[in-house]
């Protein structure tokens, strides 16, 4: 049995802060989850899959996290639990959904579970989701470790039915995916009944149809509600204070930096001088727990990571009491105390409290960071951003690369969010150019595809994964149809989403429980809306670069398809097209004129570069077959053979 269902009340488990989310939504009785990947958030969806059948669960995986919190919010609409976890980018994605479910409000417990990602480990940014919490107004839980990861998902969808709206709960890479122990609750064991009931009167919020407007009379709710939440606040036993009665300085934090404080006050052994205010409800803020913390020091730090967010609303609240609490001192991000950008760690709390305290803090001693760098520097191989081997995004770059040198008219591509990002730097040949969100790299084509009356003759290609197709480029491509917009989009189709775990989409015959689903064939969706369709196999280099070259002469949206399953996906794992051998009677090395072009710009690991032979040879551990380098190698020393049959 998982542990995740394992029904052992006050059994202690090891859990990743992720799982501890999935168990604490379990508890709840969750009976409805919807999500679309993305890293740190989706395991949740992951494991609640595993356990959608035993535990009478629904569970998918939706095309974009607008539309995952728009099946949620149905699911409550109907008087079930339902979660809704994604990234901090997906909160973007969703919030004009969620602008207007928090006027209409709520009925079975609805928890939007945000996993930030300070430092930006698997992102193109560190988008802050805390500021939507604020200006959407829903109550915001942020867990300190793993127990409350699992205690304050349960809570929150208690939290939701009451107040009748959406709560967040907001998680960071370093807690959904470290582990720690967690004691188990009692799951359980009745199952949902889903009834939408619409023929109350309008502004019942039991029975009455569900709308925000009319809007004043639903903000006028909606702050009544924000009320009693902070009422409740006030009680949470998730804030928590540790240290003097009457400290020299107060430290207010939230989520892991909890982690980081208590580790680095033990480092100063600062503990009898310094409290620290854990707060675990940060948005709105309980203001006569904070008050009475703000009153017993006369220097307040703020911890946090990334921008100020605990450290503005902390501010708000001391201006407004000044007069009985006194003038204080704050220190945190605004003054330097604390770094504006990335993710904290117990060292830079530490040389912050160091400042401030005035106690003596070397985290390393500089000599031996000297030795240590310049040993990393000459002894640790270098190990440069790159494509797997066998990627099949590595030859479609290599074919694009081509294709556009040949063109000649200073042509380039527009990005996207994937594991193809790495198309702008040497592994993909520098081909990206220009890259932003999901779904911009056609919506950015769009543009300068329009750019031709104002003397741009550049040709532009997009490219994008095929779940990335259906998240965001559908609008976009719409969009370059009816515009006329002179563009090509390419999309590299490796039937999953890979980056993220090889989670399925509309494009493939399963769905998020593994059960059977109706595929959406993208290269009908694409002709259905009028472009000009082409598949290619990207291995096959030749045919695809004349294909690219031939689509750049011809005018409107044309789509290519260069379609190769993901070497690691499941599906392709372990299975070998071919046995590659380097002929070293061919293989010149040095002396050939390519300058050993394979290593040097085809760059696949499954090759390397003999400095003892000076010649190239194969990674028998790591080469998967996929046989494409054979293409590239001028002399033909590189060779295909048939796999062996064992």
């Amino acid at each position: 049995m998982s542990k995740w269902i394992e029904n052992k009340e006050g059994m202690r488990v090891l859990l990743m802060g992720n799982e501890a989310i999935v168990r604490g939504a379990l508890e709840a009785g969750v009976h409805v989850a919807a999500g679309y990947p993305g890293t740190p958030s989706s395991e949740i969806i992951e494991n609640l899959s595993k356990v959608a059948r035993e535990r009478h669960l629904y569970v998918e995986w939706s095309t974009n996290e607008k539309i995952s919190l728009e099946v949620a919010a149905a699911a409550s609409f109907a008087g079930l639990r339902a979660i809704c976890p994604m990234k901090q980018n997906g909160v973007n994605v969703a919030s004009d959904f969620l602008l207007h479910l928090a006027g209409s409000g709520t009925r079975g417990g609805l928890v939007l579970v945000s996993c930030d990602d300070p430092g930006a480990l698997s992102s193109a940014n560190e988008g802050e989701s805390r500021h939507f919490a604020r200006m959407i107004e829903i109550p915001l839980l942020e867990p300190g470790d793993f127990q409350e990861a699992k205690d304050m998902t349960r809570w929150a969808f208690e939290l939701s039915e009451e107040i009748k709206n959406i709560v967040m709960v907001r998680s960071v890479t370093r807690l959904s995916h470290a582990s720690g122990s967690v004691r188990l609750g009692k799951l359980p064991e009745k199952k949902g009944t889903a009834e939408f009931r619409f023929q109350g009167p309008f502004l019942n919020p039991d029975t009455g149809p569900v709308s925000s407007m009319p809007v004043a009379y639903h903000h006028d709710l909606q702050h009544k509600k924000l009320d009693r939440v902070r009422e409740l606040f006030e009680e949470s036993p998730f804030n928590t204070y540790e240290g003097p009665e009457k400290p020299e300085l107060l430290v207010i934090t939230s989520s892991a930096c909890t982690l980081y404080c208590r580790e680095a006050l033990n480092l100063l052994g600062l503990k009898d001088r310094v409290g620290l205010l854990k707060l675990g409800t940060t948005w709105p803020l309980p203001p006569k727990l904070v008050k009475s913390y703000l009153a017993k020091a006369g220097k307040i730090l703020i911890v946090e990571e990334v921008i100020s967010f605990l450290e503005d609303s902390v501010k708000i609240l001391a201006a407004e009491q000044a007069a009985e609490i006194g003038i204080k001192t704050f220190y945190g991000k605004n003054d330097g105390s604390i770094p504006m950008i990335g993710e904290l760690n117990p060292d830079l709390v530490a040389a912050g409290l160091s400042k401030i305290m005035g106690v003596p803090y070397l985290s390393m001693d500089g000599a031996y960071e000297k030795e240590a760098q310049e040993a990393a520097g000459s002894l640790a191989p270098g190990r440069e951003l790159n494509f797997c081997p066998g990627c099949p995004h590595r030859a479609s770059f290599w074919s694009i690369h081509k294709a556009l040198q040949l063109d000649n008219r200073q042509g380039f591509v527009c990005g996207d969010i994937g594991c193809y990002s790495l198309g702008a730097l040497p592994a993909g040949f520098q081909s990206v150019k220009i890259a932003h969100a999901m779904g911009s790299g056609l919506g950015l084509a769009c543009g300068f595809g329009k750019l031709g009356d104002f003397g741009m003759d550049q040709p532009t290609i997009a490219v994008c994964g095929d779940s990335t197709f259906f998240h965001a480029v559908l609008p976009a491509l719409v969009n370059a149809i009816h515009q006329e917009a002179a563009t090509l989009l390419i999309i590299l189709d490796n039937s999953g989403t890979a980056m993220t775990g090889f989670q399925p989409h509309p494009g493939l015959p399963i769905n998020a429980v593994g059960q059977e689903a109706p595929k959406v064939d993208i290269a009908r969706v694409c002709e259905a809306m009028g472009a000009k369709v082409v598949i290619r196999d990207p291995f096959n280099l030749e045919e695809t670069r004349a294909t690219i070259n031939a689509l750049l002469e011809q005018g409107g949206v044309k789509v290519l398809i260069l379609r190769q399953i993901c070497a690691l996906s499941p599906e392709k794992k372990g299975k070998e097209d071919y046995r590659m051998q380097i002929d070293e009677s061919r293989c010149l090395g040095d002396e050939c004129g390519c300058n050993h072009l394979c290593t040097r710009i085809f760059r696949c690991p499954g090759l390397i570069w003999d400095k003892g032979t000076k010649k190239s040879r194969i990674d028998e551990v790591i080469c998967v077959g996929c046989g494409v380098c054979a293409d590239i190698c001028p002399n033909g020393a590189i060779m295909r053979e048939e796999p062996v049959s064992l």
